[in-house]
């Protein structure tokens, strides 16, 4: 049994209600503690021009914090009585904060979407820093299908570098008794898909696909034997991944993206990643890689 927890950050928006939701099945699921953040932060503006008042207003967000923190507690303790939960109010710059409280912890939790503009903006921003920089895999709840799919996805992008990545992916599957559907999205430049004549496509698109099918199977047999209780089945798709991935949410319970922990900034990659999180349909899960 792992001692590391979930981790999960509240603001006390319905959509962090539902991370806090998750969470608690996650903790379930692999027997370990739930701790619940929440952080007081006024932003830099926010205090510069409040400075008289800023003790009195910083008061009033701490204050809040706590009752989030108390009313996340109690529906953590409703779901799921006998699992051990602690809360921590935390302070700090909130992106940082949340994504600095996920270290040494199993996963870290959040939502996508505060409640109103500013929150919104301020809860997004929070999801896509941890989903960039944090030491643990993020998880970002966006809509939950109402009954479960049995479905884990994981996009491959690099197939030589994805460790990390399958084996969350595989852990989790294995844990839902899930199936895993591993998806590798790739898109030729512009200049490659603008055919002159008749050839359409090239006949070097129709190998480029082949050898990653292969390459891809190859890959997922390893992953068969490791975890051969997990049915496992493989797509080579010609397009975004982003936006291949996004639409892998809409049909799996969780889907699993790896990140270059020594580029959290690479524009490709953290292209893929914000395009995901943005048009996401369910949970996605982005795990550093070692």
């Amino acid at each position: 049994m792992t001692t590391r927890p979930v981790v999960v950050a509240v603001d006390g928006s319905g959509e962090s209600l539902r991370a806090v939701e998750w969470a608690v099945s996650e903790a379930q699921l692999h027997s370990t503690p739930l701790r619940i953040v929440s952080v007081a932060s006024l932003p830099k503006m926010v205090v510069l021009q409040l400075q008289p008042e800023r003790d009195a207003v910083l008061g009033y967000v701490r204050a809040h914090r706590n009752r989030v923190l108390s009313a996340a507690a109690a529906r953590a303790a409703q779901l799921a009585p006998g699992l051990p939960i602690n809360t921590d109010p935390i302070e700090g710059q909130a992106a940082r904060a949340v994504t600095e409280s996920g270290s040494g912890a199993l996963m870290l939790v959040t939502g996508f979407r505060g409640t109103g503009a500013f929150a919104a903006t301020v809860l997004g921003s929070v999801a896509q820093y941890a989903a960039d920089h944090a030491s643990c895999p993020v998880v970002v709840v966006r809509d939950q299908a109402a009954a479960a799919h049995r479905l884990v996805g994981v996009g491959v992008g690099d197939l030589e570098d994805c460790a990390d990545a399958h084996t969350f992916a595989f852990e989790e599957a294995s844990l839902r008794k899930a199936r895993l559907m591993a998806i590798h999205a790739w898109h030729a430049p512009q200049a490659s898909i603008t055919w002159p004549g008749d050839r359409f496509p090239p006949p070097g698109l129709h190998a480029a696909a082949a050898n990653a099918a292969r390459q891809l199977t190859l890959l997922m047999d390893q992953w068969r034997e490791k975890y051969p209780d997990v049915p496992v089945s493989e797509e080579v798709i010609h397009g975004h991944p982003g936006r291949a991935l996004a639409a892998l949410s809409a049909r799996a319970d969780l889907v699993v993206i790896s990140r270059h922990a020594s580029h959290p900034g690479l524009r490709g990659l953290s292209s893929v990643r914000h395009a995901v999180l943005n048009h996401a349909h369910g949970p996605i899960a982005i795990v550093p890689s070692s």
